[in-house]
Parts: structure tokens; sequence; C-alpha cells
């Protein structure tokens, strides 16, 4: 699995990173970020797909079609 946000849909809301801090950042504006290359290490999925399913505008994609 490999994370990826779109920044055109992300508003900044920093439920992925209030989530899943080990897998989500913020940027200078509050935007929402991926840490790292985005590739979700074992044991760190249900985070992962926690904050997917978190987030108000789908900004977040997991590479499994989500």
């Amino acid at each position: 699995m490999k994370l990826h946000i779109d920044p055109e849909r992300c508003q900044g809301h920093g439920r992925c990173y209030d989530l899943a801090p080990e897998l989500f950042g913020e940027d200078g504006e509050g935007y929402g970020t991926v840490l790292g290359d985005g590739l979700v290490a074992s044991g760190q999925e249900r985070a992962a797909r926690l904050a997917v399913s978190n987030c108000p505008e789908h900004a977040i994609d997991t590479g499994e079609g989500s």
C-alpha cells in the first residue's frame, strides 16, 4: 500500500495527521502531507485506512482503489 494525497482536494482539515501521525504530517499552511516515501509498513495498514476513511474531502488514495 502506498499513500498519496491529492493537493487539489485537500482542504486542510487535519484528520489524517491527527489519526495517523506516523504516516502523515502537515505543511506550513496546515495541509496534509504524506511522510517519507508513502509506503505503509506492516502493522500500519489499519491507521492508513482509518485516515483514508475519515478524510472529508476523499483526498487520500492508497493505490488500492479506495
